[in-house]
């Protein structure tokens, strides 16, 4: 069985469930969404209608939730296939979406299409999983503030995180080069901050440009959908709006935002070059307004219980400049470079207030010296495990994300073949090995881990695919199965039949050896 993540305990039996016209499916009680996914999945390659019933008779597949399955706790299952029925059992609903998509994966590959296969014999092999995994939080990250997106692609994206159990879409709403969320309060965020006027063109030492206009935002409406199609696969879009810092794109739009200007001729764009900008937020109580503005807002449209903040990068060079940021410092009785932490608190308090959760990477527990982050806060460690070993110590939960291990805008390999990518090599294998917990923590401390794709060198879906895949495959086995008997080889002999699946999808992944296939990463 070629599962992708490996379950925590799969036996299989002699014999074969064969699914025809006739087979049937019966849902009972907290099981009709995982019933409808199912069927939304099988039904365009099969052609097979799944025809509701009552009760598992004959030629059937079962799903029941059953609260005396506690021990699967919100996402396990169990499935147990025999020659006359399939039976998948949960003790929550989520639990059921999670085995709807390992009874897909023991399909013929043909089933992940998106159109008719002809001549298929549609068996599952006898068998009985039972699966529980070992994070709750499994994520996907994707910037598309660098780079809009269509949103077909989101939804698409959502698709391929549920497919592999992940169950968290972060989605990087707004930095400097582009702001993506409709905010109808403050409608010049996507009036002039979803639109830049060129772009780079290369490595960010070239400094080289394009020239060529590009932008886009989603409107509520777009986001609300988006969401309440993740929610029926079990995904939750936890939004980010990343504040104070990376915020260039919203000061273009109210350049009021910014504080005083170096001089009368200024002028602040929506930025057109990556990295670190020292253009941020001025921390005063017009700011704050706005960003609790824009978090109402938010709220509205997203309805998780963690709100990402950023809190990363937040050169302080122009409020240490500022006379009226050095007189709100005194007054505060802070440095300067300690209005981060307040600024970082004020938005932490009001989120708790409102009862959701504050995400922030691991920079706002250095600017939480000057004001400690709420109970509930929860720290992204980008910067590797002394972040994570600081937030466990404050009493957070951590979510780690180390760049050098999931980072996945990173190159998978050396060579003149590979694109443009951000940072250093990051190889499939190198994820694999990735170990979320460290030492002295426990998994109890640790929410979980997510792979990230920012998006400077990644313009198109079909880049955001190719570094993806297959390594965020190779991360939602970290992340679900145990680690106990994790083997690279096991698991790349599972990985070349679950890149069939794949390819009836459509998904432009580095092959595993690139030499032998024709896909082009520059496409």
């Amino acid at each position: 069985m070629d599962l992708i993540p490996r379950p925590t305990s799969a036996l299989r039996r002699t014999g074969s469930f064969l699914l025809t016209p006739t087979t049937s499916l019966a849902a009972g009680p907290g099981a009709h969404g995982a019933a409808a996914l199912l069927r939304d999945l099988l039904r365009p390659a099969t052609g097979l209608p799944l025809a509701p019933a009552g009760v598992a008779r004959g030629n059937a597949i079962a799903l029941r939730v059953d609260a005396d399955a506690a021990d699967l706790g919100a996402e396990g299952y169990r499935l147990d296939v025999s020659p006359e029925r399939a039976l998948l059992t949960a003790a929550a609903p989520t639990g059921l979406l999670r085995g709807v998509q390992t009874l897909r994966q023991l399909l013929p590959p043909e089933a992940w299409g998106d159109r008719p296969a002809r001549g298929v014999r549609w068996e599952l092999p006898c068998v009985s999983v039972r699966d529980v995994p070992r994070f709750r939080w499994r994520g996907g990250h994707l910037d598309v503030a660098r780079w809009w997106m269509p949103l077909s692609f989101l939804f698409r994206y959502v698709d391929l995180l549920a497919a592999h159990k992940l169950n968290v879409l972060h989605l990087h709403l707004t930095d400097d080069q582009g702001w993506r969320m409709e905010i109808e309060r403050h409608p010049r965020l996507t009036e002039v901050g979803a639109w830049r006027s060129r772009s780079m063109a290369g490595a960010l030492a070239e400094e080289r440009y394009d020239d060529v206009p590009h932008g886009g935002f989603y409107t509520r409406r777009e986001l609300g959908d988006l969401v309440a199609y993740a929610e029926r696969r079990g995904v939750t879009v936890v939004p980010e709006i990343d504040l104070p810092g990376h915020t260039q794109a919203a000061i273009a739009a109210y350049p009021e935002l910014g504080g005083e200007l170096s001089g009368p001729d200024e002028r602040v764009e929506v930025s057109p070059r990556w990295g670190v900008h020292d253009r941020i937020l001025d921390p005063g109580e017009a700011s704050l307004d706005f960003c609790r503005d824009v978090l109402e807002e938010v709220l509205d449209v997203f309805p998780s219980p963690f709100v990402h903040i950023g809190g990363d990068e937040v050169p302080t060079t122009r409020w240490r400049a500022s006379p009226s940021v050095r007189r709100r410092a005194r007054e505060l009785g802070l440095s300067v470079d300690g209005l981060h932490g307040w600024f970082t608190g004020e938005l932490d308090a009001w989120l708790h207030a409102r009862g959701r959760r504050t995400v922030g990477w691991d920079d706002v527990l250095v600017a939480g010296r000057a004001r400690p982050l709420s109970e509930g806060a929860t720290v992204m460690s980008w910067l590797g495990a002394e972040g994570a070993l600081a937030a466990a110590a404050a009493g957070h939960e951590v979510i780690m994300t180390p760049y050098d291990w999931t980072y996945l805008d990173y190159g998978q390999a050396e060579g003149p073949g590979e694109p443009l990518s951000m940072g250093h090599v990051t190889s499939l294998e190198k994820v694999y090995a990735f170990e979320p917990v460290p030492a002295p923590l426990t998994d109890a401390q640790v929410l979980g881990t997510q792979g990230q794709l920012w998006t400077e060198y990644l313009p198109t879906p079909e880049r955001v695919e190719y570094a993806a895949f297959p390594r965020l495959c190779a991360l939602a086995e970290v992340a679900w199965s145990p680690p106990a008997g994790r083997d690279l080889g096991e698991f790349l002999g599972r990985l070349r039949t679950h890149l069939t699946r794949l390819d009836r999808m459509g998904v432009r992944y580095r092959p595993l050896d690139p030499r032998s296939s024709s896909a082009s990463a520059t496409d």
